[in-house]
């Protein structure tokens, strides 16, 4: 069969998939629109409880005031977390489309394989969001506010933010921790591809350490405080992501013991 031919005959199969790639993107696309609606009707409530963080550094009794500085700024800050807020509950539905585009294509063990890399991918990062909201926000500001002039007399410093800076703030470690986060899953990956071992994540483990000290450091603001909370356990999660790959490789070699065995002989 000729090249042109063997186009012809994969042309329909490729408008298929084209299709049906459309539709997935359509009904994600679809939830993230529906979402981002929901989040900025509510984008004021959801401001005020990211700023609980604030408010447990600064003292539960202490007012917190924020400016913005230019007339369209408090709009474009509340139209930025109602886009990341949506991105974050549609989620599941972005995955779930994903996951039925690809599946016709995969044997029923590789489906049964990739499903708790599916699950597992938005409880680690909803795990580094609440340790961003609930350890690593609160120290970072009681460090930052520590920084405050208040007993001169003649000059007085006071932090006021803004709102678009503090969103910035609280947004670029949410997604800092949660891609961190994400370390046994590609690990784990990439070990079920043969492309790492167990072994070799142990014998690279201290240049892994430095790694992530300085993923830390970028992903991090300046301070050294948001740092160790992001390192410390990406560290611990590397670990976890060796025990998991070690998992992965008895699995495969037990499998592959298995596919090796004779059959037995026919009566």
């Amino acid at each position: 069969m000729s090249d042109e031919e063997n186009i012809e005959a994969t042309k329909a199969p490729l408008m298929e998939h084209l299709i049906e790639l459309r539709r997935r993107l359509m009904w994600a696309l679809l939830a993230v629109f529906l979402a981002f609606i929901v989040c900025f009707w509510f984008a004021k409530p959801i401001y005020n409880l990211l700023l609980w963080p604030y408010r447990l550094a600064a003292g539960t009794d202490a007012p917190i005031e924020l400016i913005y500085t230019a007339p369209q700024e408090f709009f474009f800050t509340q139209v930025k977390l109602a886009l990341f807020g949506a991105i974050f509950i549609a989620f599941p539905v972005i995955a779930a489309q994903i996951y039925m585009f690809v599946a016709p294509g995969l044997y029923r063990s590789e489906r049964q394989a990739f499903l708790p890399f599916l699950v597992a991918t938005p409880v680690l990062f909803l795990l580094g969001a609440a340790l961003v909201y609930f350890v690593a926000m609160p120290l970072a500001m009681t460090f930052f506010l520590s920084m405050q002039q208040t007993g001169d007399a003649q000059v007085q410093i006071h932090l006021t933010a803004k709102v678009s800076e503090y969103l910035s703030l609280i947004m670029t470690l949410i997604i800092g921790f949660g891609i961190c986060f994400q370390l046994p899953v590609l690990l784990t990956l990439l070990g079920r591809a043969g492309l790492i071992t167990s072994e070799s994540l142990k014998k690279y483990r201290r240049h892994a350490i430095l790694g992530v000290f300085v993923v830390a450091a970028v992903l991090t603001p300046p301070d050294p405080v948001s740092q160790i909370a992001l390192a410390l356990p990406t560290v611990l999660l590397y670990e976890l992501s060796i025990y998991a790959v070690r998992l992965a490789e008895k699995k495969h070699a037990a499998s592959a013991a298995t596919a090796a065995k004779p059959a037995g002989k026919p009566a």
